[in-house]
């Protein structure tokens, strides 16, 4: 029997799904949160103002390395990996002399001990030469071995595995299965642990495991069962992290999968059969995976808005020198408002990725900020931007932008791979959380604050009794809540005055503030329980906190700018509000669509596009597709089936 086949029983339900990802969910608050302030009405300025600097010796430790690093990228030639869909092993070896696979790792566990700025600036170098370079590295650093064993690891663990991994044992992260994305509850990767209580047995197969055709190290997730400890204990089990020898036996990896771009990278299916880990290798307590995953994410997630950033700069050169070049009409084609407004555009917003980057880093680094939302917006707003800028690009360049690169060499022009970044820079709309799923990650948070208050309001299985005593508690929190909406330094004429022309918006941010957390309090209002199914909505909701998150990263990297680089804060500012212009006009656009959208339509069409009533529609074509294979293939988790024969056959 097919996995589609399975039947409703044996599927798990949505209310199950939704426990397992809310107890994984980090609940507490215990550090202030720009991000949030703005989702609930609360514009704290100086949470971003002054823009947080770090220490003059991990400052200096940055660009010292970042000096290395440059000089060491001359010996790679991005052409060759994109030609051969491969990383050089010489390559390789370039990135672990120069200590590009510890960038992250602290100096005593042998790694360079860079802050996530820093690390960041030189994804943002690396990916500007091959984004495959940079995702290699993000794979391994950020999601992959050092990050949840420096978070969560034991001191032994730590001495055991980070040194090998600052030294260029390349790890990989394993969530991903064939059936299971950003659902965990339907986890199929099992962590039996044997009977004397010393090791577990891991059985499964992993999905899309970027850096797995090459890891020596692998971080697995897998669901430990219910089962007696050694005392006689009843243990429940749970989603579990282990740390994982590539090479161990029982593991099979096959099929390195191709994809539209990033065609360097290692990324394959991985299968566990019986592979024997002892529990020294089990990160956190049993259950404890999925919370060291999520917790993993917060900042790895940063490597995403740092590498679109690079994308962004490379982008901007491009248009410029080539709008020059190239003449139209009697002018240069930028001269024409038509291509004008398009660089104006990657301009603007190649300065807002730069500032959203750099300011969800320095929150990470100085410690002092819960950047739970931060780093998701960051990750949100730089993917969807920098696909957008690459979209832009490539219509400039016209022609020459679709053609590759190596077809414009071959024919003696210079060799622009416009089109290879807009293949490689449409990945991060899906990486680490796709857009769709990370407005739902981030409504969540954001509107935490009304569900507390809501309570069993929110719950659309609590009693009418229930339901009555939680309004009750609401009116209590509403009532001192919502007065706060009414008025603030946005409305004054006067206020942020010692920002120059950048205090007209930073009022418009204040307001907008406000204005969105009365919108999600009538959501909240009109909806209660069924909040949660507006999802159009809430994405709505989420878009316009990270326009406005953009605009006051940009605004206050211009007043860094005043006294880092004076030089060129004049030209700082022009970008600032050209952003923040463009900027209020998309939140003015979010902001209608709340309530005047068409989304009661789209969900009945949908719904009957669902059932197979538009399917006349779809006469005409021919789907080469069919009679290839299922959907989604029932892998055999045994990599010794050799005819890889699916589950039931």
């Amino acid at each position: 029997m097919s996995i589609d086949e399975k039947s409703a029983d044996e599927r798990v339900d949505e209310k199950t799904a939704r426990q397992v990802a809310e107890a994984a969910r980090e609940k507490k608050w215990e550090r202030p949160s720009f991000a949030k302030g703005l989702y609930m009405g609360n514009f704290d300025w100086q949470l971003v103002h002054p823009h947080p600097l770090p220490d003059l010796d991990a400052a200096a430790r940055g660009t010292a390395f970042m000096a290395k690093l440059r000089e060491a990228l001359k010996g790679i030639d991005a052409s060759v990996i994109e030609r051969d869909a491969r990383i050089p092993d010489k390559d390789i070896r370039i990135l672990r002399d120069v200590g590009a696979f510890g960038m992250k790792i602290p100096e005593e566990y042998g790694g360079l001990g860079l802050n996530l700025a820093d690390y960041g600036r030189a994804l943002m170098l690396i990916g500007s030469l091959n984004p495959s370079l940079g995702s290699l590295l993000s794979a391994h650093q950020s999601i992959g071995v050092p990050e949840p064993v420096k978070m969560f690891g034991t001191e032994q663990q730590k001495r055991d595995f980070l040194p090998r991994c600052a030294a260029g044992a390349i790890s990989a992260f394993l969530l991903t299965e064939n059936d299971v994305g950003s659902d965990p509850a339907r986890l199929g990767t099992t962590a039996t642990p044997s009977e004397d209580g010393q090791s577990y047995r891991i059985n499964g197969a992993k999905l899309w495991t970027t850096n797995g055709v090459v890891a020596e190290l692998l971080v697995v997730m897998a669901v430990v069962p219910p089962h007696t400890l050694p005392d006689g204990t009843n243990a429940p089990g749970g989603i579990s992290t282990f740390v994982v020898e590539a090479d161990s036996p029982g593991i099979v990896v096959e099929n390195r999968n191709a994809f539209m771009g990033l065609r360097g990278i290692e990324n394959g299916v991985t299968r566990f059969h019986d592979v024997e880990v002892p529990v020294a290798n089990r990160l956190g307590r049993e259950g404890a995976g999925l919370r060291i995953a999520l917790s993993t994410l917060n900042t790895g997630r940063l490597s995403i808005p740092a590498l679109c950033a690079g994308a962004g700069k490379w982008s901007l050169k491009i248009a410029r020198e080539w709008s020059d070049a190239r003449v139209q009409w009697g002018k240069p084609v930028g001269e024409h408002e038509a291509i004008g407004k398009k660089i104006a555009y990657i301009a603007a917003s190649t300065f807002a990725l730069e500032a959203v980057f750099e300011l969800s880093a320095a929150l990470a680094d100085s410690g002092m900020k819960d950047v739970r939302i931060e780093a998701a917006l960051a990750k949100l707003f730089s993917s969807e931007v920098a696909s957008k800028i690459a979209d832009e690009l490539l219509q400039i360049r016209g022609g020459r932008g679709y053609e590759t690169a190596a077809s414009l060499q071959a024919r003696g022009e210079r060799a622009v791979p416009v089109e290879q970044l807009v293949r490689d820079m449409r990945i991060n709309r899906i990486f680490e959380g796709s857009t769709e799923i990370m407005h739902l990650l981030i409504a969540r948070e954001a509107v935490d604050s009304h569900l507390k208050a809501a309570g069993d309001l929110a719950d659309k299985n609590a009693n009418l009794q229930a339901k009555a005593k939680a309004a009750k508690g609401a009116s209590g929190f509403y009532a001192k809540w919502l007065p706060t909406l009414a008025v603030g330094a946005g409305l004054l004429p006067n206020s942020y005055a010692d920002h120059g022309r950048l205090a007209k918006p930073l009022r418009f941010i204040e307001r907008a503030s406000r204005r969105l957390a009365r919108h999600t309090f009538a959501g909240m209002a009109a909806w209660q329980a069924g909040m949660e199914n507006h999802q159009a909505f809430l994405g709505r909701v989420v878009d316009v906190g990270a326009e406005l998150f953009a605009m006051a990263a940009c605004i206050s990297r211009v007043e860094l700018m005043r006294n880092e680089d004076p030089d060129n804060a004049a030209s700082a500012e022009l970008l600032a509000l050209a952003f923040c212009e463009q900027s209020e006009l998309r939140c003015e656009a979010l902001f209608k669509d709340l309530w005047t959208n068409s989304d009661k339509t789209d969900r009945k069409l949908s719904k009957k596009v669902l059932a197979g009533d538009f399917e006349w529609l779809e006469s005409g074509i021919i789907d080469t597709s069919e009679g290839t294979g299922p959907w989604i293939a029932p892998w055999s988790t045994d990599p010794m089936d050799d005819k890889r024969q699916p589950y039931g056959s």
